[in-house]
């Protein structure tokens, strides 16, 4: 984010730093803390702790190169991509396992700081809101900041419920350490309608008091009236869900239709751009991070760059994902009708899929990618080829070919981590509004909208759908519309589909030149790949159950 000041007190602001010290011989005052009364009494003091609360600290390897990490990973290294059908971790990162369903209390991979990183963030939030009144600023910066407050609370809690389901709400209360084990409502979890009850009213909360926009200085890097409404309709959209089932389609599209009746939104004419420029996409963007360039952090072509390139492969595409976009007539490539060709599977492909995944014969910073054998320079012929892909595929989106791949440190670029945008709004309204009342004309012109933007330009859907065949649409249009940016995870589990989608293959393609023309060649690129029932949900870290005196109860069938 860009206000140097955000940076500069981070190692400040954690949750239990805030703490007054007993004296002893020494009397020493420390220096890498804030005592209470300070933040309260300075009021850029506690703005400066408000705006932190956007970041957080490094909990893992590989969660933040540099600086520290927003509201998850982002794009560090291993995306959540990587834990679904949308493609895997060439070096691992702790991702295979949940791939396999090896997932445990003891072994929870790159899912392990959830748990922890929420309720950290909750009590930050809660201290904020407990001494808001008694700093000295304008009654509407005060309400901006505890609007702000409301709605990171409510961000953390819907990634705990979509992750865990049914969690503890702490509500208000500001715990410290010493009320760890001698609390036992700190332990006892709520039911998963009370507790999407509670983040729904946090957002309405945060609605209430937020701007309708944000001045230049921060862009999209804090929250608005927008963000928290759009996030209110993915929760909304998230509780109707056949896995959740404690909610109503009806106010699922209710809540997206809020946003999209605020006309303040628009989707972005360049998809591919969306995800280099935060500026020349500011129409769509709802909530994303901000990034400094000069500052060490993301090195996105480095750590996902064709080896070929002196990249490290990263989070390599699935066949699984390639096979989901259509072909740009409209139709699915197993669609007789489709003309879709095997002896040259690339052409004339849905947009989306040019702008998110590189393949062999693909335009690439003045050449093209060459994952065939023999010879091919980004394959396992090619230099370093322990980093070439294992999937047959690179990853294109979010890379800005302007920045360097080769010695990238401390000139990473621009690249927004989007959160909310407006074509996940666009989506959320028509399936809600789908299964509410069937596939309406607003149905059709929510994702009309989306497949017809200048530079993607798919065909609209087909008159006529059913209910059911809509439903198979949209979930597909979420799939490619969305790739990569953390929705697939959640999507196949709220829909109850993960059994299949998790426990089909993780497909790649090798590529052969057989007299100069290459054959492609499906394979099995991790093997093992399992999802079992108890996996809708993520186990909650064993540390975190110990540090209770097991008095926390484990997610079911762990």
């Amino acid at each position: 984010m860009k206000t140097k000041n955000i940076i500069y007190f981070l190692a400040l602001a954690a949750a239990g730093t805030f703490t007054s010290c007993k004296k002893n011989y020494l009397d020493i005052v420390p220096t890498d803390r804030v005592p209470d009364v300070a933040v309260a009494a300075d009021s850029a003091l506690f703005q400066d702790y408000v705006l932190n609360r956007y970041m957080s600290i490094k909990l893992q390897d590989k969660e933040g190169e540099g600086t520290n990490p927003g509201f998850g990973r982002g794009f560090e290294y291993a995306m959540w991509s990587s834990v679904t059908d949308e493609s895997i971790y060439n070096n691992d990162d702790n991702t295979w396992l949940i791939q396999k369903g090896l997932l445990a209390p003891e072994n929870t991979g790159i899912a392990g700081t959830i748990w922890g990183r929420s309720y950290r963030s909750i009590r930050e939030c809660n201290y904020g809101l407990s001494i808001i009144g008694k700093v000295q600023m304008s009654d509407q910066l005060k309400n901006r900041l505890r609007g702000e407050l409301h709605f990171i609370r409510a961000y953390r809690y819907q990634d705990l419920i979509r992750n865990y389901g049914g969690v503890v709400l702490v509500k208000d209360t500001v715990y410290a350490l010493e009320n760890n084990l001698t609390d036992p409502s700190l332990f006892v979890k709520s039911s998963l309608a009370d507790c999407i009850k509670y983040a729904v009213a946090e957002l309405d909360s945060a609605a209430y008091f937020l701007p309708q926009v944000n001045d230049g200085n921060w862009q999209q890097g804090r929250a608005t009236k927008g963000a928290a409404l759009a996030l209110k309709s993915r929760l909304l959209l998230y509780a109707a869900s056949p896995l959740y089932n404690v909610g109503t389609w009806a106010d699922a599209a209710a809540a997206a239709k809020v946003v999209m009746d605020m006309n303040q939104y628009a989707l972005a004419a360049d998809y591919s751009k969306l995800f280099i420029n935060a500026s020349a996409s500011s129409s769509e963007i709802i909530f994303s991070r901000q990034y400094a360039i000069g500052a060490r952090h993301v090195c996105l072509e480095i750590s996902n760059g064709a080896n070929g390139y002196g990249g490290w492969a990263g989070n390599t595409p699935l066949q699984n994902l390639v096979d989901a976009y259509e072909m740009n007539n409209g139709k699915t490539i197993t669609d007789p009708a489709s003309t879709f060709d095997p002896a040259k599977p690339y052409a004339n492909r849905d947009a989306r899929f040019y702008a998110t995944i590189l393949y062999n014969g693909a335009l690439y910073r003045g050449d093209t990618i060459k994952t065939y054998r023999p010879g091919g320079k980004d394959g396992i012929d090619g230099p370093s080829n322990w980093n070439s892909t294992k999937t047959g595929y690179y990853l294109r989106k979010f890379m800005d070919d302007n920045n360097p791949i080769d010695n990238p440190w401390n000139v990473a670029g621009l690249q927004p981590w989007i959160y909310l945008r407006y074509a996940e709004v666009l989506l959320n309204y028509a399936e809600a509004q789908n299964e509410a009342v069937g596939p309406d004309a607003t149905v059709y012109a929510a994702i009309n909208l989306i497949r017809q933007r200048a530079s993607v330009n798919q065909p609209a859907l087909v008159a006529g759908l059913s209910q059911s065949e809509m439903r198979t649409a949209i979930m597909r249009e979420r799939q490619v519309e969305l790739a990569f940016e953390e929705h697939r995870f959640y999507d196949v589990r709220r829909w109850r589909i993960a059994s299949t989608t998790e426990n089909t293959p993780a497909y790649g393609v090798d590529v052969t030149l057989v007299n100069g023309a290459p054959v492609y060649t499906q394979k099995v690129a991790l093997t093992g790949r399992l999802f079992n029932e108890k996996n809708y949900w993520l186990p909650i870290p064993r540390t975190e159950i110990q540090a209770s005196n097991n008095q926390l109860l484990q997610t079911v069938g762990y």
